[in-house]
């Protein structure tokens, strides 16, 4: 929207990096008042701000308000609370005596997410340019409203608030003080630059093959064969630990992204990107299993928004770092950045796999 009426990707760029920024400070703490006064007092409010926020965005945009209000939209809009989190913490509630049942669970929840990853930057580009440009934005914070509301509707499945009395510094210290899930969340944090990297690297790269407008299909292929994984891997009965299935799910997606780097056009890529695609559910769902597993029940959705919220950190950096290397090494060194992303969490998720152990318990 930004790029397309103000003229400038790098205003659209600084904008959205600040709406992210002010989502990775408010996002745990969020977190951790849905955990102490529950998920429908606190997301209701929450998304109200949000929507005046986003209100604000399209009406300085529309009517060409100076750069520094979008800023100050941008930051205003940003405290919404992880529904994907919430979601995950009402299953974990749901099925909290069945871990196989858990297991499908949030199984289900990832493939929705790559529907969604599928079908929402289409929808949006669609409609800021066959619309008008704050079509997109306007359409994302309708859903976003409403889908918030009718969740929060839904009273007979919400976790009850988990309202501590502990005055202890261990009740209220940083999460990620905790060795197994700070392994967990920086590994998070590289996986999400892998996610932010692959598709900047793969815009470029099939606009340098000359079919730019096929990018959101080829994107969406990615996303496909996370479809298609987490749908087999949610059907399959649990083996193994899960701090095992965590590290076999990086190792997977570091040696799935290594091919596209020899990728020579359209038709080499697009069945790559497919099969690269295809490790990135199971290790989330792991991934988020492990947070569960690792997070007091007392403070499970501020634990769950805090690896989101690592994971957000990690798509924006390395959506910059693949920009960097595709501005000054070509578009088909773009996908050096995704294997050096991919590379890093392969090697945070082993070196700290013994702490994991010991936080686990060793299962």
């Amino acid at each position: 929207m930004i790029a397309t009426v103000r003229d400038s990707y790098a205003l659209a760029g600084a904008v959205s990096a600040t709406g992210l920024a002010v989502t990775a400070v408010t996002g745990p703490l969020l977190g951790r008042l849905v955990d102490r006064h529950g998920q429908a007092r606190v997301a209701v409010p929450a998304v109200a701000v949000f929507a005046l926020g986003a209100t604000a965005t399209l009406l300085c945009v529309h009517y060409g308000a100076p750069a520094w209000a979008l800023f100050v939209c941008a930051a205003g809009s940003s405290g919404v609370p992880s529904l994907g989190s919430m979601t995950r913490a009402r299953w974990a509630s749901v099925h909290h005596d069945d871990a196989a049942a858990r297991h499908t669970a949030n199984s289900f929840e990832q493939v929705v997410d790559e529907v969604c990853f599928m079908a929402g930057p289409a929808l949006a580009m669609v409609l800021c340019t066959a619309v008008f440009p704050e079509a997109g934005l306007a359409t994302a914070a309708v859903l976003l409203a409403v889908g918030t509301l009718l969740f929060a509707a839904q009273h007979r499945t919400e976790p009850p608030p988990q309202r501590t009395h502990s005055a202890s510094s261990s009740a209220n210290e940083p999460l990620v003080r905790s060795p197994g899930l700070r392994v967990v969340v920086v590994t998070f944090l590289a996986t999400g630059a892998v996610f932010g990297s692959m598709e900047v690297a793969t815009v470029a790269a099939v606009e340098s093959y000359g079919h730019g407008s096929a990018s959101s299909a080829v994107l969406a292929l990615q996303a496909a064969g996370s479809c298609a994984a987490g749908l087999v891997f949610g059907a399959l009965p649990v083996r193994g630990s899960a701090a095992a299935r965590f590290l076999t799910g990086v190792a997977a997606m570091a040696v799935a992204i290594l091919p596209l780097l020899t990728a020579t056009g359209l038709a080499t890529l697009a069945p790559l990107l497919f099969v690269a695609g295809m490790a990135t559910a199971p290790t989330m769902i792991s991934g988020m299993t492990l947070v569960h597993r690792l997070t007091p029940p007392t403070r499970l959705n501020e634990g769950m928004t805090t690896a989101y919220t690592g994971l957000l950190i990690g798509i924006s950096a390395g959506a910059a770092a693949a920009g960097w290397t595709v501005d000054h090494l070509g578009p088909t060194a773009g996908y050096t950045a995704p294997a050096t992303a991919a590379a890093l969490a392969l090697l945070t998720a082993a070196s700290g796999a013994g702490r994991l152990r010991r936080s686990l318990g060793g299962a």
